[in-house]
């Protein structure tokens, strides 16, 4: 598990400018920190950082952060952390919403809009569940749009399904593969990736059908 410093930004009272940053794809333990600056010349008391709003593709460790108190011309840090969820989709920007409240009933908003970076390479994910029977799901992921294609083979080299094909999205995909007619066995799945240059790559994994 690694922890990455992804955001870090100034929230002055009164400065309510939308903040837009990029998050890796699938990534954990990322961190906001929200400094608030007292810029009053009284104690601020009882502040609540709320999140009030985000992206359903977001893990948040923590949603409200509480400060006791904050002296006229301080500065305190409210952290958030969270995960990217791998069906996240990318370079879409999502707004995330913080409500600021203070024991005297003021409120302040502030806005971050936060999009998912592609992958970083091309994967092809071990199914589940595995063994099966009948059915069971294949995952992939792509950095760049791509024409693809994912093909089922038997322990002999024979195609027996092909069971997703076509120009897909940066970002992971999944699909299912109901094998009710096929034999028990060991089975090959195969993703076939080609880019507009011709370029074609091949990624290969095993499954087993047990009935």
């Amino acid at each position: 598990m690694k922890s990455i410093q992804l955001l870090t930004f100034i929230f002055f009272i009164f400065n309510f400018t939308i903040a837009q940053h990029s998050v890796p794809f699938a990534s954990r333990n990322n961190a906001i920190e929200l400094s608030i600056a007292n810029t009053s010349t009284v104690a601020a008391t009882n502040v609540v950082v709320e999140i009030t709003s985000t992206p359903q593709w977001l893990r948040m460790s923590n949603n409200k952060y509480k400060i006791e108190n904050i002296k006229d011309g301080e500065t305190h840090v409210a952290q958030f952390t969270f995960s990217v969820d791998k069906s996240a989709p990318v370079n879409k920007p999502e707004q995330m919403i913080f409500t600021i409240s203070n024991s005297d009933g003021q409120k302040w908003i502030k806005t971050l809009s936060l999009q998912v970076s592609p992958p970083a390479e091309f994967e092809l994910f071990q199914n589940y569940p595995n063994p099966f029977n009948p059915t069971t799901t294949i995952g992939y992921q792509l950095p760049t749009a791509s024409n693809i294609t994912l093909k089922v083979f038997d322990a002999i080299g024979r195609e027996v399904a092909t069971i997703d094909e076509g120009v897909k999205e940066a970002g992971y995909h999944e699909v299912n593969w109901n094998a009710m007619t096929a034999s028990s066995g060991m089975y090959i799945y195969q993703l076939t990736w080609k880019n507009e240059k011709g370029e074609q790559k091949y990624y290969r994994k095993k499954m087993l059908v047990m009935k």
